[in-house]
């Protein structure tokens, strides 16, 4: 895991399109925004996790024989 800090105005980018802007600090609170293409989807980790659960577990690819 990568650890950076940040202030105030600051932001981190990741790859090419992707930018997280620090927008406020409250507190132990910290709001930020992000850019990213319309194609890239965000959820907060809870979120994801449930849209995991809901699909259930995912297909396992059926081997194909060597010929």
């Amino acid at each position: 895991m990568l650890v950076l800090s940040r202030t105030l105005g600051e932001a981190i980018s990741l790859g090419d399109d992707i930018v997280v802007h620090i927008l406020e600090v409250n507190g132990t609170h910290v709001k930020f925004g992000i850019d990213a293409p319309l194609d890239v989807k965000v959820h907060r980790a809870e979120v994801y996790q449930r849209i995991l659960k809901r699909q259930g577990p995912a297909p396992r690819p059926v081997p194909v024989p060597h010929l």
